[in-house]
């Protein structure tokens, strides 16, 4: 089971996805698209952002991120703090726009000036990756605590890492769960996700299994895939628990097909040993190939005993068949992501390329926290055999 990950990217940016018009519901999809256009070129604010939204999303129009960053920027030179927030970041990871990180900076600047607490988290992120700034982690935990106490649960979330991971000092569990209570006060899913965690893997906290789940469940309901991935654990190590019927293999198939190469493993464990379903070795070694595609070295390691035992009992022209679907697997899933959105015009968070834990990555070499290296990765009891 993984703890304490960050999402998919390290924008918080805001998607602003709201009905354009009463009256636009009256017009065909085409018609509405052409109104909003016109809008939006006559200098209309709220049509500048739908029209951002839809070329970002694809929504309706062809997806043009040159096209999504133009409109967004068009808006944040009229002083609107989401637009100033999401332009700032297509120029932090160069979405649409060249990469520019003094202009992404200039436009979080103002973005948190007019009130949006996403924007400091975003400036936080920079600082503590040391993003065109000089890094400093005692400035980033200032920002986000300032964001968090404007509001922002992504932001307590970060903070609480900070003290868990120790970047300030010694690790601090208690510092760190009080944040990540704060943050999943606010709903975030990744706060919640890491209280969880807590509550669920870390050895040196009190279990509680019950709440664990009901941590998780809402983590989910967000689509946070380490939530998604967390949450099938807990149910299948502790049936007790209350859960639908094929509830777990149906959360493990959701984040595998997100990217999440542990639930791959813990799908090829299942068909495998016929937990809740029919022993299936190739389709057990369908998974576990899935996963090396999908993790690398990682999955690689923890893998190797399995797929030498499961590809020994298939001939060649087996064991190419088996390579053959994993692959065509892994291409239609390729794209990993921390969070489904179930509603792309509802979602907060835009489907930006996978990021690394900003957290784990910058810490010093030789540097963890006191239960970092103790995460239980994907385990139903017991290690993959």
């Amino acid at each position: 089971m993984q703890l304490l990950r960050i999402p998919t990217s390290l924008s918080i940016a805001l998607l602003a996805c709201v009905l354009y018009l009463p009256s636009l519901h009256a017009l065909s999809p085409q018609e509405n698209l052409m109104k909003i256009t016109s809008d939006a070129e006559h200098g209309s604010l709220s049509a500048e952002i739908e029209l951002g939204a839809r070329y970002m999303t694809g929504d309706g129009v062809p997806r043009d991120l040159t096209a999504a960053a133009h409109w967004y920027e068009k808006a944040a030179q009229r002083g609107e703090p989401n637009a100033q927030n999401q332009i700032g970041y297509f120029y932090q990871a160069g979405i649409g726009v060249p990469q520019d990180l003094g202009r992404a900076m200039h436009w979080y600047q103002l973005s948190a000036a007019n009130g949006d607490a996403s924007a400091l988290v975003n400036m936080g992120v920079l600082y503590i990756t040391g993003t065109g700034v000089k890094k400093d982690v005692a400035h980033a935990a200032s920002i986000f605590e300032n964001a968090a106490r404007k509001g922002n649960g992504t932001a307590a979330a970060y903070l609480g890492d900070i003290y868990y991971f120790g970047l300030l000092g010694p690790a601090d569990i208690a510092a760190a769960e009080k944040w990540f209570e704060a943050g999943a006060r606010m709903h975030d899913p990744i706060a919640a996700y890491n209280l969880g965690s807590l509550y669920s893997v870390d050895p040196a906290h009190p279990h509680d299994t019950h709440k664990a789940v009901s941590l998780m469940r809402r983590s989910t309901a967000d689509g946070y895939v380490p939530a998604i991935h967390s949450l099938a654990l807990l149910l299948i190590n502790h049936p007790q628990e209350e859960q639908t019927s094929g509830e777990a293999r149906s959360l493990l198939e959701t984040a595998s097909a997100a990217g999440e190469w542990k639930s791959s493993i813990i799908l090829g464990i299942l068909a495998r040993d016929g937990r809740g379903v029919p022993v299936d070795k190739r389709a057990a070694d369908v998974y576990f190939h899935v996963a090396l595609l999908q993790g690398g070295k990682p999955a690689g390691d923890l893998l190797m005993k399995d797929l030498a035992t499961l590809d020994a009992i298939f001939d060649a022209a087996q064991r190419e068949a088996i390579l053959r679907e994993a692959q065509a697997w892994y291409t239609q899933h390729s794209q990993s992501t921390k969070f489904i959105a179930k509603n792309i015009r509802a979602q907060k968070l835009f489907p930006l390329p996978q990021s690394t834990d900003i957290i784990r990555d910058n810490l010093a070499p030789g540097q963890t926290a006191q239960t970092s290296a103790k995460e239980a990765p994907c385990t139903i009891t017991h290690q993959p055999s």
